[in-house]
């Protein structure tokens, strides 16, 4: 069960759009450069385009020949602030800029789908083409959203994916209910004070004091949550000092929590608030906090599984799977479904350095896979 033949006669294109992306990534709510290309293309295929919805967000309209139902299809245009080390010839431009996610494969597979949808117009009701910013923990979604999304674009369902360099080629998966987890960053200064190193007595030490909250941290989960609940705390970050024999006068402590259920982020926030006042009571020192929600619980609708398996199946036979697992990432296309139902999956392609790597490489043969499959969405559920 191959890809659409006509998306498959344009596959060179769609290689050369991504590479082209690639090669020119840029980061959320900068995406300029990339908006214009999504743009500009959309039009040349006889799309309907609004620019600048959530800043950089590009959304067209493409009606079908026969009255139906507005599918909606998204993907994400941002890069990450990494540098690239794959030595490909299309590398990135951008010096310490990187699509290390596969969010240019991601972009590039809904054109492509849009073009053959243009194409032909052989469908019912109406394709709402969503390419988003700022995925990366910017909060694209939600400016979208407060940009009256689907107040101006209306959508009876919503799909979109993800690239996996995690599983085979083709394979699509997908979690009915709770897949992806919600996420909320944080940054902790703590202003103690100083002394030489050979004195300590002369301190408010904020790196034994940091120390201590990393470990007071790996309790909230480990102590406080059901474990039945998964959950996770992350201090993935932390700045003090500039020399040896000094004990500097702050320290900075930065990461993130992730969650499957609402109530056990709001623990975890209630929690580390109240350790941070009991270590900044403890210690005298000013301890400050800022805990950030970035990303909410994603949760694809049974229904809209049930749909998209039927469809992928006509594309993918039997590596379409509704039995992916719970991860600890996180998706602000959770946000989306929030407010329309839908479904979001991850697509396997061959390649075996992970996403967020120096090294990750997308593989564009999976582009045509991918592509058809959001097309097949559009043509089979707008007539549903």
């Amino acid at each position: 069960m191959p890809p659409i033949d006509q998306i498959t006669d344009f596959q060179d294109d769609l290689t050369a759009i991504r590479r082209d992306f690639h090669a020119h990534p840029e980061i959320g709510f900068e995406e300029h450069r990339t908006s214009a290309r999504v743009a500009e293309l959309l039009e040349s295929w006889g799309v309907q385009v609004t620019r600048h919805v959530g800043k950089t967000g590009v959304v067209g309209v493409l009606d079908g020949t026969r009255p139906g139902r507005s599918i909606g299809v998204r993907a994400d245009m941002d890069a990450l602030p990494m540098e690239e080390r794959t030595n490909l010839p299309y590398a990135s431009q951008n010096e310490g800029v990187f699509h290390g996610c596969g969010h240019d494969g991601h972009t590039t597979m809904l054109l492509g789908a849009a073009r053959y949808l243009a194409q032909n117009r052989d469908f019912a009701g109406r394709a709402v083409f969503i390419f988003q910013p700022a995925e990366e923990g910017l909060g694209g979604a939600r400016a979208m959203l407060a940009d009256g999304l689907f107040d101006r674009f209306p959508c009876d369902e919503l799909y979109g994916m993800h690239n996996s360099p995690y599983s085979a080629h083709s394979n699509l998966s997908i979690r009915p209910g709770k897949a992806q987890a919600g996420a909320s960053f944080f940054d902790i200064e703590i202003i103690g004070q100083g002394s030489h190193g050979a004195m300590p007595q002369a301190s408010r030490d904020p790196v034994v004091i940091g120390a201590g909250l990393v470990k007071e941290f790996q309790g909230i989960v480990a102590r406080n949550m059901d474990p039945t609940h998964p959950a996770v705390v992350s201090v993935t970050q932390f700045h003090a000092g500039s020399a040896y024999n000094v004990i500097p006068e702050s320290a900075v402590l930065r990461g993130t929590f992730r969650f499957f259920d609402d109530a056990d982020g709001v623990l975890i926030d209630t929690r580390m608030r109240q350790i941070c006042a009991g270590f900044a009571l403890a210690h005298e020192v000013d301890i400050k906090l800022d805990i950030r929600n970035i990303f909410s619980v994603l949760s694809n609708d049974p229904v809209r599984v049930d749909n998209l398996m039927e469809v992928a199946r006509e594309i993918v036979g039997d590596q379409a799977q509704p039995n992916a697992p719970l991860t600890m990432g996180s998706e602000d296309m959770a946000d989306l479904l929030n407010v329309v139902p839908g479904a979001f999956f991850n697509l396997g392609h061959h390649g075996d350095v992970p996403l967020h790597n120096p090294g990750f490489i997308f593989d564009d043969t999976i582009l045509p896979v991918g592509a058809s499959v959001l097309a097949r969405l559009v043509e089979r559920r707008g007539a549903a």
